[in-house]
């Protein structure tokens, strides 16, 4: 039997709309046929990372609906559970999957709802510093000169320092402007500056490299001898051609802010306990580890452990997928 023509099978009153619509195959057939998603299912590792970060996402997300307690209403707490072992009942006969912390707050709600809060602050903060690290490294590549030079000169000043003490010093200085009342209520912001402030350099530079090497090639000339803007042309001629790297610094970026929030929250100037983020919840239990209290850090530091090293191998896998020397 021979085949037919796709071309043939379709009616004979079909407009030329009807015709290409039913030839042309859909997006979603369009994206499962491509080489990155062929990548992607045929990594294990690459899928139960994925599906381990959606499940946090999910469950920050939908934490009201998911958690079986608001830990962070003082009207449901019950002070006489503080200090229950998981999977035992406390004085008010409510079971805790993985125990209560001192305040009687059930670790598991308090773990969803303190996902929020760092996957807030390092979503934020990446995209802080990815939109300033790419529109100063644009900049410097496109303009060079003497734009450039001071531009990756403060680069180089901020890369003379590690990132946790500039976000220290950040935050340090925040709080001494700061007056002492608004300290709860601006903490999360002052989380987002510090660390995007201090993680753009990667960005810029990433970008300045890719922006040099664009800017002489022949549709950017182009565009200057019609007389398009320069601003113009950065924005719709080079920039698309130079995300792929900075979606891969952003994705190893957001596991980074993650764990450099859960840092600052541990040494205290992170997030607040009225508002505590996986950082805090781990400093709150440090208090009590050596006292046999062990699942009050425990199950939150395993938890900033999984979803960290989840996003890094999707970080990993997406820099070797974009890679075409790999495929």
């Amino acid at each position: 039997m021979t085949s037919q023509d796709p071309a043939q099978q379709l009616p004979s009153h079909a407009t030329p709309e009807e015709e290409l619509a039913i030839a042309a195959p859909g997006p979603f057939a369009r994206a499962l046929d491509t080489d990155i998603w062929h990548s992607f299912k045929s990594s294990p590792v690459t899928v139960v990372a994925a599906t381990i970060t959606v499940l946090f996402f999910l469950g920050a997300a939908f934490a009201p609906l998911v958690s079986p307690y608001n830990p962070f209403d003082p009207a449901s707490l019950e002070l006489m559970d503080g200090f229950t072992s998981p999977m035992e009942a406390g004085f008010s006969g409510n079971v805790y999957w993985l125990g209560t912390d001192d305040q009687g707050r059930d670790i598991f709600s308090a773990i969803l709802y303190g996902s929020r809060i760092s996957l807030l602050v390092g979503f934020a903060s990446v995209i802080f510093a990815m939109v300033l690290g790419v529109s100063l490294g644009l900049l410097a590549g496109y303009v060079g000169g003497w734009v450039d030079g001071l531009i990756m000169r403060v680069a180089d000043i901020f890369l003379s320092f590690p990132t946790i003490l500039i976000a220290l010093l950040v935050g340090g200085v925040a709080r001494a402007v700061v007056p002492r009342q608004f300290h709860d209520s601006l903490a999360i912001y002052v989380l987002i500056f510090a660390i995007g402030i201090s993680s753009w350099v990667q960005y810029a530079r990433t970008v300045r490299g890719s922006t040099l090497v664009e800017k002489n090639k022949e549709y950017v000339q182009a565009a200057k001898v019609i007389g398009i803007h320069p601003l113009t042309i950065m924005a719709r001629h080079v920039l698309p051609n130079v995300t792929g790297p900075v979606l891969v610094i952003a994705t190893i970026g957001l596991a980074l802010a993650i764990i450099t929030e859960a840092t600052l929250s541990f040494l205290g100037i992170g997030a607040p306990p009225t508002r505590p983020s996986l950082g805090t919840l781990i400093r709150i239990g440090n208090a009590f580890l050596f006292s046999g209290e062990w699942w009050i850090t425990l199950f939150p530091g395993l938890a900033l452990l999984t979803l960290a090293l989840s996003v890094n191998l999707l970080g990993d896998w997406l820099r070797d997928a974009l890679n075409p020397k790999l495929r």
